[in-house]
């Protein structure tokens, strides 16, 4: 019977590359922001997608981002048709973001000869200030508004939309430091450009059909390793009591 080893092992190996393009696309975040929070906490994600959005790579940043990006990438993929050149932001709760200054930019990677996006790079940082009520924006609000916005107490708010000059000028004076949101906002695309580039790279190098064909099993496996985990949970029903403190408001 031959064994597995060489295919598993080039499966690890596979995994190890798109990991490091997260990775890296991680340290040019970091060296090229302005905030301490993303400089210096490292309050920042990076992920990498296939053509359909399904996330195939997470790096080790944030581990609390690793269920609500994908959201977001794939709410970018559902309301815009995103063209060579072009990335989208998103931080709104409804699509996929977390609390409003976890700010998420989107970006498609094309290849030669390819119709639509190959694959997708994502980030998400926590930018220090985004306007609301308080410094920080992290306020104590009494509502979340639906689309469209009808107030600024969260601070600022968007739905998928294409990262743009005006766009970015909207962002950056909604806050209370403009000049460092520009930074950390530059940072993050350029971040992105990183991952558009070493995936290229990459998929010239494997070829499509090579590529497509690892991740494709990676997902498997990811898929396998899940089902594993949830055999070894046991039949019942679990629950469990918490308790909240405050609500902010008086409760």
């Amino acid at each position: 019977m031959r064994s597995r080893f060489p295919e598993t092992l080039g499966l690890e190996i596979h995994r190890q590359r798109l990991a490091a393009i997260a990775e890296e696309m991680g340290a040019t975040l970091m060296r090229a922001s302005f905030s301490a929070n993303i400089k210096e906490r490292r309050d920042f994600s990076c992920a990498v997608f296939d053509g359909e959005g399904q996330m195939l790579v997470h790096a080790a940043h944030i581990p609390v981002h690793l269920g609500s990006t994908p959201m977001s990438v794939e709410a970018v993929r559902r309301k815009l048709a995103l063209q060579p050149g072009q990335m989208a932001m998103v931080n709104d709760p409804y699509e996929g973001g977390t609390h409003l200054p976890d700010v998420t930019v989107v970006a498609p990677v094309f290849l030669d000869g390819s119709e639509g996006p190959a694959f997708f790079v994502a980030n998400r940082a926590h930018h220090a200030d985004i306007g609301g009520l308080t410094p920080g924006s992290l306020p104590i609000a009494s509502e979340v508004e639906g689309q469209p916005l009808t107030s600024d107490d969260e601070g600022f708010r968007t739905g998928p939309e294409i990262l743009n000059d005006a766009l970015r000028q909207r962002f950056c004076q909604a806050s209370r430091m403009p000049t460092d949101r520009m930074g950390d906002l530059r940072a993050q695309e350029a971040a992105n450009a990183v991952g558009q580039r070493l995936l290229q790279k990459l998929a010239a190098e494997l070829g499509m059909d090579v590529f497509t064909r690892q991740n494709r099993a990676l997902l498997d496996y990811a898929e396998l390793r899940m089902r594993a985990a949830i055999r070894g949970l046991g039949d019942g029903r679990y629950a469990f009591t918490d308790f909240l403190e405050d609500d902010g408001a008086g409760g």
